[in-house]
């Protein structure tokens, strides 16, 4: 046989193999040897995860590589369902007055979202009724982020100052219907509100009840400060949500009294089924109400970062700092975990979203869980010392690798 011959041959019988081995990569990525975490399935052990087509394909003790086109070695790393922030502020733009609603103090998702693991986020109220139509068309349909969001009573949105007072902008009818006329709204939110009166409130409350949807609420404040008791006891439903649970400001009611105690109508609430949210930001998390909370077993339900422009860079950092910080106030991993996945979308009614199930959307973080001697800060300016810290190796949405810290998805160069 000539030599050209044989490499002809060589060639064939060589394109050949490698046809036959793609037929039988039944994957587009597999994920060994990482600790699988996922709440919805009590799921914590050593698992891995097969992606196929954007979904949940294989969860097994041990799947070959042979079947996967990519493979990601997680190994000492936790694998979990892709982090669900139910509070942020990310209808960004260039409106100078606009504030969160369309203005300067929103950012854009996705130079925040996919380097802590979070692959939803849901904004809080930045738009209302008259402008989520410039929200959708400009922020939610252009982000790889999955972007959802509550509706603000106020239909201007969160535009700051004198129009978030306006109670005759509060309308429940038009805020429900169009809620219901768009699937990225998920609830109503209430925020920012200075006044001793329950009207935003009650209105807000209508229009959860007619859209069938949770309420958040954030108050704004007032001298003296409305009761979180009635608030909690009488106004909110099971499922509604009461955001910076761990505020500690003079113009609101704080959880822990005066004494370090917890106020015993919050365990009721809570037991009741008031979601009991983080909602960090530059202002609403203080570790003088955490600390205690944690301490007396009030724990959040969700963790959440109210990302904006005056949280980002401050004692907030991103979702991951959040969950660190709880991880060294003794809140167990696993609960952790649930209440930054499968938790909130529960809440919002998203059951398709915050767990790894087969067939369930391939939204995933690879996260390490590093040791050391590490420093974490409250929206005081107060420092609390932990030993342990959550770190985004990979994430993944609609599986597709959108974040990787350390190339564990990619090829060496030499090879």
């Amino acid at each position: 046989m000539k030599v050209h011959d044989l490499k002809y041959t060589l060639i064939v019988l060589t394109t050949l193999f490698c046809l036959k081995f793609a037929e039988g990569q039944e994957y587009d990525l597999l994920i060994r040897n990482g600790t699988l975490v996922d709440a919805k399935s009590g799921v914590n052990k050593k698992m891995d995860v097969a992606i196929s087509g954007g979904k949940i394909a294989e969860i097994a003790n041990s799947i070959s590589v042979q079947k996967a086109k990519k493979v990601i070695d997680a190994r000492d790393k936790l694998v979990t369902p892709g982090l669900i922030d139910i509070h942020g502020h990310v209808f960004f733009g260039t409106d100078e007055n606009g504030m969160y609603s369309g203005g300067m103090h929103s950012v854009a998702p996705d130079n925040f979202t996919f380097r802590s693991g979070v692959t939803t986020i849901v904004d809080a109220g930045s738009s209302g009724w008259r402008n989520f139509h410039v929200f959708k068309k400009n922020v939610i349909d252009n982000s790889k982020t999955r972007v959802l969001a509550f509706l603000n009573i106020v239909g201007s949105g969160m535009k700051g100052g004198a129009i978030e007072q306006n109670i005759n902008d509060m309308d429940p009818k038009l805020t429900a219907m169009t809620v219901k006329r768009f699937p990225e709204l998920v609830g109503v939110k209430l925020a920012h509100y200075s006044g001793f009166e329950w009207e935003p409130t009650d209105r807000a409350m209508v229009a959860g009840t007619m859209a069938d949807v949770p309420v958040m609420i954030d108050f704004g404040g007032s001298t003296p400060a409305l009761s979180i008791k009635t608030l909690f006891l009488e106004k909110l439903r099971p499922g509604d949500i009461f955001t910076h649970a761990y505020a500690s400001l003079g113009s609101r009611e704080r959880v822990v009294n005066d004494q370090g105690k917890v106020k015993p109508f919050v365990f009721e609430a809570q037991k009741k089924g008031i979601v009991f949210d983080v909602g960090h930001g530059g202002g609403s998390f203080a570790f003088s109400q955490a600390i205690p909370a944690m301490q007396q077993g009030f724990k959040p339900n969700s963790i959440s970062t109210d990302l904006h422009i005056g949280s980002m860079n401050g004692g907030m950092k991103d979702m991951l700092n959040i969950m660190s910080k709880f991880i060294n106030m003794d809140m167990p991993l696993g609960e952790v975990m649930a209440a930054a996945t499968w938790n909130p979308a529960q809440y919002i009614k998203r059951p398709d979203l915050g767990h790894l199930s087969v067939g369930a959307i391939a939204d995933v973080a690879i996260l390490s869980l590093k040791k050391g001697d590490f420093g974490f800060v409250d929206t005081e300016d107060k420092q609390m010392k932990g030993n342990q810290k959550l770190e985004c190796e990979v994430t993944i949405k609609d599986g597709e690798v959108v974040y990787d810290l350390n190339g564990l998805s990619s090829e060496k160069w030499d090879e």
